[in-house]
């Protein structure tokens, strides 16, 4: 027995402490989650991490289905680097190995939201399209959030002239050059293509094109966006969260929708007559499909030529984002197809 006034040795019953350390853990989690919930909204950055990382899980997969479609006579030269400033500004060239001389060269520009990609996980499928009888360039660009726009226009731009400057070594035509992208490469790849051909355009973004309008022969534009006033981010649920993350991380700023500064992505607003020969296409299940829709109108009526693929709306099964890649289904099939038919329509004749 412990002398009177001693403190007593007697923990209290387990039982009594457990609503107080159930509250510290409760506090803890929703501190937890609140903490969480201000760094989401204050930064694109934890966002855009999640989207990289399934975007990239999906563009390997994609491209490694495509390996066995690759032609066995395609040789590549990898990871050149286009501006020494930058780890990022690296390309791919891929040609046919029985090919002399320059070929007809197609610059394609890979997806990703902007915040995501690589030209290795569009590898294979340049593979294919250089089989036929062409020099496919496939470059690297710095990505958002850690490069806003319009950095990867200017290293586009930037490519363009080290194909141009390197042309004998790289087997590249000065001459019949075309642009290619898909999703958000063909959005960068537009803008780029419509500074080439309009110098008012090129002037408000501050870069002097390193091509000229008779070297750019055509552009292959693949499930692209081409005017951000048709983002709707109203509707809420996933795909809001996702524009509102890529635009936030491209853009710099959370109101993209408001900033002056960028306007210019919005390309469908700036493009004229001078603008090249043009392939669209878009799956009727791809959210972005109205924008390539829009786009194609856009051209058509200021007097571009235009070939476009849109799948009839509610024709099921409906084709996603990015469908022209799954070359195991006719409908992607029926996009390469065409591809190559206008390309060797505007770099053949």
């Amino acid at each position: 027995m412990a002398a009177p006034g001693a403190p007593s040795l007697t923990r209290p019953p387990t039982r009594r402490r457990w609503p107080r350390i159930l509250g510290w853990v409760g506090a803890s989690l929703g501190l937890l989650a609140l903490g969480t919930f201000v760094v989401f909204q204050v930064s694109p950055w934890p966002s855009a991490l999640l989207i990289r990382y399934a975007f990239d899980k999906g563009g390997v997969e994609t491209n490694e289905k495509l390996a066995p479609l690759v032609p066995s006579d395609v040789t590549s030269m990898t990871d050149v680097p286009y501006r020494t400033d930058n780890p990022a500004a690296l390309l791919d060239v891929h040609r046919p190995a029985s090919a002399s001389g320059s070929l007809p060269t197609v610059v394609w520009t890979h997806g990703g939201g902007w915040v995501s990609g690589s030209k290795e996980q569009v590898a294979n499928y340049a593979k294919i399209v250089a089989g036929h009888g062409y020099t496919v360039v496939a470059i690297d660009y710095s990505i958002a959030p850690g490069a806003t726009y319009p950095t990867p226009v200017i290293e586009l731009n930037d490519a363009l002239a080290y194909v141009i400057e390197h042309a004998d070594e790289l087997g590249v035509d000065p001459g019949r050059i075309v642009l290619a992208g898909d999703s958000a490469g063909s959005q960068i790849s537009a803008q780029v293509a419509n500074a080439v051909t309009s110098p008012v355009y090129a002037e408000e973004l501050g870069i002097e094109p390193a091509i000229s309008p008779d070297e750019l022969v055509a552009v292959l534009l693949h499930c692209g966006a081409y005017d951000m006033s048709l983002v709707d981010t109203s509707k809420g649920g996933a795909s809001s969260w996702f524009l509102e993350t890529v635009l936030w991380s491209y853009s710099g700023t959370k109101d993209f929708a408001a900033d002056p500064r960028f306007a210019p992505a919005s390309v469908a607003n700036h493009v004229t007559e001078e603008f090249p020969p043009a392939f669209l296409t878009g799956g009727n299940a791809d959210p972005l499909t109205p924008q390539g829709r829009a786009m194609a109108a856009r051209l058509t009526e200021v007097g571009v030529e235009v070939d476009a693929i849109f799948q009839p709306e509610g024709e099921e099964p409906g084709l996603g984002h990015e469908y022209q890649f799954d070359l195991s289904t006719e409908a992607g099939q029926v996009a390469l197809d065409r591809s190559l038919e206008f390309l060797a329509k505007h770099t053949y004749r």
